[in-house]
């Protein structure tokens, strides 16, 4: 979920997500929430006719785990996100390398097989349902990809010499905000301090748009990424836990 809905949304907010259901094959609602309140959650997972709830609440909530195992559904849980900001301006950027440039990328086959060699191994939290495919979750990362390129949001590092593509990250620019959706290195590239190049690029271009803060999230468990970050300067914000809320009977093994 993006930076608005999870550290700015009103206390509770319900989503349909027609892309998921169609990519899923199941009814998906995404459900974030910002308050202290259970009572609104438990009001919005009763009335709820979804097979599945994707729910994201901050973590502090550390008792409402329990709560949601009484509420008629299977609860799966499925791991947390952690929330990152930068000050843009205030970045620890590597020199500038003569062999690197940041361009806007398009390309639908090119973009495809980028997210393909980037995220073919992360560990989602789609992976902790049975019910959704590790395929198709990789797949709805190429379709985030592609409409973040059709609006013109998607920055590419590229080799200077020959323009190959090192390095992709995808954003969603809003007013004084960039959020990074997805950023990575090429497999047959990592391990060559790119992603600081990345980042840096990401920073100058939210600077000569007039922004001021650059934001990104990871999966709690992709310590490494972290680390780059805190390395550049970003600073953890919130950490959220997701839950899978399944309508009863839909888990293997519970099938009527």
């Amino acid at each position: 979920m993006a930076w608005n809905d999870v550290i700015e949304a009103e206390a509770v907010l319900t989503r349909e997500s027609p892309l998921e259901s169609a990519r899923f094959g199941r009814s998906i609602e995404r459900l974030a929430v910002s308050g202290s309140s259970f009572a609104a959650v438990r009001e919005a997972v009763v009335r709820s006719t979804a097979d599945v709830i994707i729910l994201r609440y901050p973590a502090d909530h550390v008792s409402w785990y329990a709560q949601l195992t009484a509420l008629g559904r299977t609860a799966v849980f499925a791991d947390s996100l952690v929330y990152w900001r930068l000050r843009a301006g205030a970045g620890r950027a590597p020199e500038a390398s003569p062999d690197l440039r940041a361009a806007e990328l398009t390309g639908t086959a090119v973009i495809e097989d980028l997210v393909s060699d980037i995220f073919l191994s992360y560990g989602n939290h789609y992976l902790a349902n049975p019910l959704f495919n590790a395929a198709d979750a990789l797949a709805g990362y190429q379709e985030w990809a592609l409409r973040s390129a059709a609006e013109g949001g998607c920055l590419a590092l590229l080799d200077r010499p020959d323009s190959r593509v090192l390095a992709l990250a995808t954003l969603d620019e809003a007013e004084s905000r960039t959020e990074i959706l997805l950023a990575g290195v090429i497999s047959k590239a990592q391990g060559r301090g790119l992603y600081a190049h990345l980042l840096k690029a990401v920073e100058d271009r939210t600077l000569a748009r007039g922004g001021d803060e650059v934001v990104i999230s990871t999966q709690g468990h992709n310590t490494r990424v972290q680390r780059a970050w805190a390395r550049y300067g970003f600073e953890p914000v919130r950490t959220v836990l997701t839950v899978h809320l399944v309508r009863s009977g839909l888990l293997p093994g519970q099938e009527r």
